[in-house]
């Protein structure tokens, strides 16, 4: 059986480095995710004040600022590629009551903002943005208050922008979500000592006068493990998967479930909690792929592993139809978009939905090019499908996966050729 560790989880990553620069005392951050995506956290925050070294390092010892110790940027705040950058980091910024520009690359800056802008304005932050709503972002010094914040569309991190601003500004702050998304930024706040209380849809949270210090042990990336479950799933692999460590909070398991109802072999063992967070050993392997239906409810628990499961679609028997996933379209590229002309590309037959997307399955070889746009997951998952015997497919943009995981292409062979 092989057995293999994914890279360290990319939300988790994000928020373990904000809150150990907002906390009081030494945080020890151990498996942090080294990509570019958390890179561009860890220099905003020290554009911001806080000392955070180097990434590469196992174990990270930062001492926190505290929660009123950060200090009004000097320069843009370049938030590169990442979404969570810009939108966690604006609710620390409205929160402290900077003055402060967001910018990032071209992709980002296409990439909608209107979500977090809202609620911060509502807290009484002036946000200007361009007319095409993205970035450059600037917030402008003000006091904020508290807040009952009703999303329309569910989101995680506009959450979490919401807590953290009220949290650094210390003032309460309630967010009524229209479906649950995932928790990490609750969890490790009231591991933090952070009164923080979830009731059904609902979170609240009240002033605090500091956030401890924490130590975390970053476990394996979901979503990233989603890749190497496709591929075992798809019967690319000589035998049965081990992924060790692996984040499996409810909230991020969607795609696990899903390759599991397409008849994978999939199961957890060695399951734990470490640092407030579910992890487990996923022991995957292949199976008779039959293709499903995704339904609204379940896209938030399995956004990011949609383009995964769109090319184990290509390979199952029967259509595979995806709804209520429009987010899709608003992220790195417009995934529906890349994820059927991609398809398309390779000889399969895909159509988009406004909101999602129809594979039908083939047993034939496929081969073709695939253009990524740029999008580290479009191009991970046309890896593994040009990985399954039979196949020769190639991307366009190879490296566009140091987003979220550096050594995917050298992981991938090493897996395939065990």
């Amino acid at each position: 059986m092989t057995r293999i560790r994914v890279p360290g989880d990319k939300s988790i990553s994000h928020r373990a480095l904000m809150l150990a620069a907002l906390g009081r005392g030494t945080s020890r951050v151990r498996g942090i995710l080294q990509s570019a995506d958390i890179e561009a956290t860890a220099r905003v925050l020290r554009a911001l004040g806080a000392t955070i070294p180097p990434l590469d390092a196992s174990e990270l010892v930062i001492e926190g600022v505290g929660l009123r110790g950060l200090q009004p940027p000097s320069v843009p705040l370049d938030c590169a590629n990442s979404g969570t950058t810009a939108r966690l980091v604006a609710g620390i910024v409205a929160g402290a009551g900077f003055d402060a520009e967001f910018v990032g690359d071209a992709s980002l800056s296409r990439r909608p903002m209107g979500r977090v802008a809202a609620p911060l304005r509502a807290m009484g932050i002036e946000v200007t943005r361009p007319e095409h709503g993205g970035l450059p972002m600037r917030l402008h010094r003000g006091s904020v208050q508290g807040v009952t914040w009703r999303p329309a569309v569910a989101s995680a991190q506009v959450k979490s922008a919401v807590l953290l601003a009220g949290l650094v500004g210390n003032v309460p702050v309630e967010v009524q979500e229209p479906v649950p998304t995932r928790d990490h930024t609750e969890r490790m706040l009231q591991a933090r000592g952070v009164d923080l209380r979830v009731e059904g849809d609902t979170v609240s949270l009240l002033p605090a006068a500091r956030l401890d210090a924490a130590d975390v042990d970053v476990p394996g990336d979901p979503s990233s493990a989603a890749f190497i479950a496709g591929l075992a799933a798809l019967g690319a692999l000589r035998r049965e998967v081990r992924i060790e460590n692996v984040d499996v909070n409810p909230w991020r398991v969607g795609g696990f479930r899903a390759l599991r109802r397409m008849g994978a072999l999939l199961r957890y063992e060695d399951e734990a909690l470490q640092g407030g967070e579910p992890v487990a050993t996923v022991v995957c392997g292949p199976g008779a792929l039959q293709g499903i239906s995704i339904a609204p409810e379940e896209v938030p628990s399995l956004i990011d592993e949609l383009p995964l499961l769109a090319v184990v679609a290509a390979r199952a028997a029967g259509e595979t139809r995806v709804t209520g996933a429009a987010e899709l379209r608003v992220k790195e590229s417009d995934r529906i978009a890349a994820v059927v002309s991609g398809l398309r590309a390779v000889g399969v037959y895909a159509e988009e939905l406004p909101d999602g997307f129809v594979v039908r399955g083939s047993d034939r070889p496929l081969t073709g090019r695939v253009v990524t746009h740029g999008d580290h997951r479009i191009a991970m998952a046309f890896g593994v499908l040009g990985a399954v015997p039979g196949n020769a497919i190639t991307v366009d943009d190879p490296s566009c996966c140091a987003v979220s995981w550096p050594s995917f292409w050298d992981d991938l062979q090493r897996l395939t050729h065990d």
